[in-house]
């Protein structure tokens, strides 16, 4: 099949579905202009901040997106490229884009609250625990996961490694003009988009060549100062330039695509079980494999987290909610088709030499080189664009992470409204925990990570929706738009967690331990909210 025809009609279809039903979605839950965002009642220029849209865009899409919907929509090509676009079809549309449109507008509901604080209010203080526990676990698998990725990709491609580093320093040059010094949006951006060409550039010229151990350091060290600045001097800035490299990425790949016409090389349809073993079934691997290209739960915890909280006006909810995740399924069906054009030998040489990103950067680079870039030039751009990415991951989910290990040791009082807690809550400290915990697991391969990333990751989507369903409820609103893609996830969750403890006892105690973790979090909040939705009439 021609990838013009397979691009094009996953576009057409996303975009008619943006107009449908993501307005439809917006008038069930009372999307309305004329409300006050948290960004404005309760401004602290820290957390809190009304932001332009273009800008939150590039912030919220840029956190969400990563390497996941190049990664897992890759890996899972072991099932022939139909059943993948499919599920990134229907998971974009129907289940990730409520989830993350529905995480937005239950957060601005609650004061720009995380998920978390949502289920405290609706499924009490018990409720809200389980699921803070899960949702930290959860982040922890995510910073390993990102972590491992991002490293890998620098040792793999030493020029994009010194062009990440050099564009994290013109990021905050670009905030503090921007938010200090009062530069114009317009002008800063001129500048900033210069700065990120011109670290493209120094970066060919001078690659930063270290082990994949000392990237994970160097990382470590990286997300612990950017889980503390605040938000306009290093998050906001280095995502919204960031979105530009993304965006580039995403059109040269388009054009080159129409240009260059590939076809794809691997086969439709494999088969229910490419293992020939029974241990990896089209159901229910092939939809948590793909992850974050169909639905993702960290995405629940970067609405309600981060973004919730800089929203300027609720008529752009949908656009940043909904719209963003129809965005990364574009991206996510780019990088089947990358993989389907090398396809073949090439393929499992690419896989084994650099991952899913190799892959990505091979395919679409060459697919550049009819733009007139050089092949190097081209995949270098690439390896660059997802790297940066997974960085934006990286911070943001140390962040939220330090926001949940915050919220787990503190207590507020109801009376006065004042937050106390012990030293576990203090900024630093639980910064401090998070990281090194997530980084004594990054050691290792992507691979013996992703698996339990994928499970809890979707697992997390479930629980997120199960939340939004009980909100909407209570709010007597329709909710059914939220609970048939909850109970599918806990089926597909669950039963992945069944078959990676049973895999993995005596061989990876660390996913053993987790998923057993997991899956009686995830039990314990199923039993909580069935007894809220028998009270609520």
């Amino acid at each position: 099949m021609s990838g013009i025809t397979l691009l094009v009609g996953s576009i057409v279809i996303f975009l008619i579905a943006y107009v449908t039903y993501g307005a439809w979605l917006a008038k069930q839950w009372g999307i309305d202009p004329k409300n006050p965002t948290p960004a404005h009642r309760l401004k602290d220029s820290i957390d809190y901040l009304p932001t332009p849209p273009a800008v939150l865009l590039g912030h919220h899409f840029s956190s969400i997106a990563g390497a996941g919907p190049i990664v897992g929509p890759i890996t899972a090509a072991v099932f022939g490229w139909v059943p993948v676009v499919l599920w990134i079809l229907v998971g974009c549309i129907f289940f990730g884009g409520v989830h993350d449109f529905g995480a937005l507008v239950a957060s601005i509901r609650h004061d720009g609250k995380t998920i978390g604080q949502i289920i405290d209010k609706t499924l009490g203080k018990r409720g809200k625990f389980l699921f803070s526990v899960f949702a930290y676990v959860t982040l922890l698998v995510v910073i390993a996961a990102f972590a491992n990725i991002v490293a890998a990709t620098f040792v793999a491609s030493p020029q994009s490694a010194s062009a990440s580093l050099l564009f994290i320093v013109f990021a905050i040059i670009f905030g503090f003009c921007v938010y200090r010094l009062g530069v114009r949006l317009s002008i800063g951006t001129v500048f900033g988009i210069a700065a990120l060409i011109g670290s493209i550039y120094l970066g060919t010229l001078f690659p930063l060549v270290l082990s994949k151990n000392v990237w994970i350091i160097i990382l470590m060290a990286y997300i612990f100062i950017a889980s503390i600045a605040p938000v306009w001097i290093l998050l906001q800035p280095r995502d919204y330039l960031n979105s530009f490299l993304l965006y580039g990425c995403i059109i040269f790949a388009l054009v080159g695509i129409v240009i260059y016409q590939p076809t794809m090389q691997l086969p439709a349809f494999t088969s229910f079980d490419p293992s020939g073993k029974g241990t990896n079934p089209m159901f229910p691997m092939l939809f948590v494999t793909v992850a974050c290209g169909a639905i993702s739960g960290f995405h629940s915890l970067v609405a309600s987290g981060t973004t919730s909280k800089q929203l300027d006006n609720e008529k752009d909810a949908k656009l940043i909610g909904y719209g963003s995740m129809l965005i990364e399924g574009v991206l996510a069906v780019v990088a089947v088709i990358a993989a389907g054009y090398v396809g073949g030998d090439k393929l499992a040489e690419l896989l084994k030499s650099g991952g899913p990103v190799n892959v990505f950067s091979d395919g679409v680079g060459t697919f550049m080189t009819k733009l007139g870039f050089s092949f190097g030039v081209a995949k270098s751009f690439v390896a660059l664009t997802i790297s940066a990415f997974a960085l934006t991951t990286l911070d943001t989910a140390t962040r939220l992470g330090r926001f949940i290990f915050q919220e787990l040791f503190s207590s507020k009082n109801e009376e006065t409204g004042e937050t106390s807690g012990n030293i576990l809550s203090n900024m630093y400290v639980a910064t401090f925990i998070t990281v090194g915990l997530s980084g004594y697991m990054s050691v290792g391969s992507y691979l013996s990570i992703w698996p339990i990333f994928g499970a809890a990751n979707q697992l997390l989507a479930a629980l997120a929706l199960l939340a939004i369903g009980v909100w909407l409820k209570d709010s007597n609103k329709s909710c059914f738009m939220v609970i048939i893609p909850m109970i599918f996830m806990f089926a597909v969750t669950l039963t992945t967690l069944c078959k990676l403890i049973l895999a993995s006892f005596g061989v990876n105690m660390i996913v053993t331990s987790l998923g057993i973790i997991l899956f009686i979090l995830a039990l314990a909040l199923v039993v909580e909210a069935n007894k809220v939705f028998k009270i609520i009439k």
